[in-house]
């Protein structure tokens, strides 16, 4: 049994007998009188037991969307229904403030109205109106009456999340007490990767389509396609002579090249433990983990290498392949990245080197991109990041990419005497990391690190840059 605040000044009301006729037994009876009347109308009271409850909720959204949680509640008690009804979710997906979210949900297909859907048997025939969206809903029911109860959700974190238990509060007649249970109404909410470097995707492509526009790329790669013949210009490469035609012209002519398409663009996202370190300030104020600017970073290099008509393929990699996309292109590309990208998770163990280099091999058999999304650091170079980049550079082009911490950067750039420390030990892991990266480009690997919001752009240009320079 639960009782409400009425119960309480029902109780404090009894000062005035008390005064009036001040003995022990008048406190007493008052008592009793109180506790009576809280039995007597939680006794009264709907069983919450006896309520009928259906949730709807869309199948997946986007990190950072606002969505719905739509409740739908039947009284089939025998009673009237007064209730509060609490539809409760986790903290990760965040209730809107409901004076913002206020307003009716008596749009659109599924709203409710003559012909929305009732649970069977329990509230045919009967009135389902929509309460105004909040958290915390206050139902009043007649027997057989159902309503439809909007929560306003806010996803701040991205993956499968589930809904909590449905709470219903059922008071009496009287308002005095009541009776409360927590009721199983399965449901889960798939959030996705929010992409919000898609807005960095139109300029890219414009570079892109500048490049395919070219006569003539003026350096000379391997495995560039033939373009044309044209006449030797100062700074031209003396490799691109074409000694044959330059006979037959009596002219200095030189080969022209393209960037080659339909290559392989394979990347690799190390959900291993220095992934799951939080960065920045995320979707809601909450901090990021590494991985999920990391994922943004393969979302926009995904797409602009599939539109550059390059075969990409996308693998989550600690110990264990956690998510893998292949053989996707076009419009299904993205949809089929934000879903399995959706649930992977950052997991606290070391990443197993060999066997990322081993599912590489394994996935892909001609000469490939192949980035890296993994944090920059001695210790990564320590656990086995080097070999991973001798064995993977002699057969492909190889881009290591790292989320650089904002904190850090801040850090670095404090000054006064109570930073000063601070500072110098963040210009410190600079230096390290810095050396890190001088290290693997001797080894052969391009290496990217920015701030988690320039990181994707910055690897598109990383892209661009090999695809002129016929590195691909």
């Amino acid at each position: 049994m639960t009782v409400t605040g009425r119960a309480f000044a029902l109780a404090a009301a009894g000062i005035v007998p008390v005064l009036l006729w001040p003995a022990t037994g008048t406190v007493v009876l008052w008592a009793g009188v109180v506790v009576l009347a809280c039995v007597v109308d939680a006794l009264l009271a709907a069983s919450p037991r006896k309520v009928a409850l259906t949730r709807e909720v869309p199948s997946s959204v986007r990190l950072g969307e606002p969505t719905r949680s739509r409740l739908t509640v039947a009284n089939v008690s025998g009673r009237r229904l007064r209730a509060v009804v609490r539809d409760a979710w986790p903290p990760s997906v965040a209730v809107e403030d409901a004076r913002a979210a206020a307003g009716r949900d008596d749009g659109g297909p599924d709203a409710a109205g003559p012909g929305a859907v009732a649970p069977a048997g329990a509230i045919v025939g009967a009135s389902l109106a929509t309460t105004v969206a909040s958290a915390r809903h206050d139902v009043d029911l007649r027997d057989g009456d159902a309503t439809r109860l909007v929560t306003p959700l806010l996803p701040t974190r991205r993956g499968d999340r589930d809904a909590g238990r449905v709470t219903v509060r059922s008071l009496g007649p009287l308002g005095l007490a009541g009776r409360q249970a927590s009721l199983d109404v399965p449901a889960r909410l798939r959030v996705l990767p929010e992409f919000a470097s898609r807005r960095h995707l139109p300029s890219r492509l414009a570079r892109l389509r500048e490049m395919d526009g070219r006569s003539a790329v003026q350096v000379r790669g391997e495995g560039t396609e033939f373009d044309s013949l044209r006449e030797y210009v100062v700074g031209d490469d003396v490799r691109s002579i074409d000694w044959r035609a330059t006979a037959r012209r009596g002219d200095v002519v030189v080969r022209t090249w393209r960037p080659e398409r339909d290559r392989r663009v394979v990347v690799v996202l190390d959900t291993g433990r220095t992934s799951a370190t939080r960065i920045g300030t995320g979707t809601g104020g909450v901090a990021a983990p590494r991985l999920d600017a990391s994922i943004e970073a393969a979302l926009l290099l995904a797409a602009l290498a599939d539109r550059a008509g390059d075969r990409v393929q996308v693998l989550a990699y600690d110990r264990a392949l956690g998510a893998r996309v292949a053989g996707a292109s076009g419009a299904r590309l993205l949809p089929e990245l934000a879903e399995a990208l959706a649930g992977v998770e950052p997991r606290l163990l070391e990443t197993d080197w060999p066997g990322l280099v081993g599912q590489v091999t394994a996935h892909v058999s001609q000469r490939a991109l192949v980035v890296l999304l993994t944090a920059l650091d001695p210790a990564a170079v320590e656990t086995g990041l080097l070999t991973v980049v001798d064995q993977l550079a002699g057969t492909h082009q190889v881009v290591v990419a790292g989320v650089a911490d904002a904190e850090v950067a801040a850090l670095r750039a404090a000054r006064g005497p109570s930073a000063v420390y601070d500072a110098a030990a963040a210009a410190r892991g600079d230096l390290e990391r810095s050396a890190v990266a001088g290290v693997l480009r001797r080894h052969g690997a391009e290496v990217v690190e920015a701030l988690p919001e320039a990181l994707p752009p910055a690897l598109a240009d990383t892209y661009l840059a090999l695809k002129a320079a016929g590195r691909l």
